[in-house]
């Protein structure tokens, strides 16, 4: 499903991915840690092809639908939740607004608020963050400090429907500085000084 090999990656001298290789199949739930600066946020942006590497490769197989929270998540700030997803489903056509209200209510959210995106707390913006990232029936799924700002429900939550996405064959990257995550990862890797190293037990 995902093929990366041997990706590096500059900036102003420095060198924040070097020699990166990671190879994920159909079903794998990975956990990316390390510090702030390590480079998690960079490698996920150059899967989802929104950065460049300056070298090697990062190749999606052709039939994968990606989903990504990658830092903050961008919304248009004026307009309500209910508008926001509108917006984003109308990109492919393919989902309806009906199919993902169970996704809304599971989160703990409103989709009739009234209220502008740029009027949602921390919390509130990462679960519109994390139900954009999935509720495409997206098959490889990119999660960026998807925990930050979450209640404890909330995050009772996340670590079921990750679970459930799991069982329909996803593959799921979830990047954050904190190894105690309660989420059943298949494997945890470590990002440290540019290189990418599988954790052993």
């Amino acid at each position: 499903m995902l093929t990366v090999t041997h990706v590096e990656k500059v900036f102003s001298g420095q060198k924040v991915l070097d020699d990166v290789n990671l190879t994920l199949s159909a079903g794998e739930v990975i956990h990316i840690s390390g510090g702030n600066g390590s480079g998690k946020s960079t490698l996920l942006k150059i899967i989802a092809d929104w950065l460049k590497p300056d070298a090697g490769t990062s190749v999606i197989d052709g039939h994968v639908e990606l989903g990504a929270l990658i830092e903050n998540p961008g919304f248009i700030e004026t307009e309500t939740l209910k508008r926001n997803l509108l917006f984003l489903l109308s990109i492919r056509h393919q989902t309806k607004l009906e199919t993902v209200l169970p996704l809304v209510s599971r989160f703990g959210l409103d989709i009739q608020n009234r209220a502008s995106m740029k009027k949602y707390s921390i919390g509130m913006r990462e679960k519109v963050g994390i139900i954009q990232a999935v509720m495409e029936d997206q098959q490889l799924i990119l999660l960026d400090e998807p925990t930050r700002g979450l209640d404890e429900q909330s995050l009772t939550e996340l670590v079921k429907l990750i679970a459930e996405l799991r069982q329909q064959g996803k593959t799921i990257i979830i990047a954050s500085h904190d190894q105690a995550t309660p989420i059943a990862y298949t494997d945890r890797y470590v990002l440290e000084r540019g290189e990418l190293t599988r954790i052993t037990d």
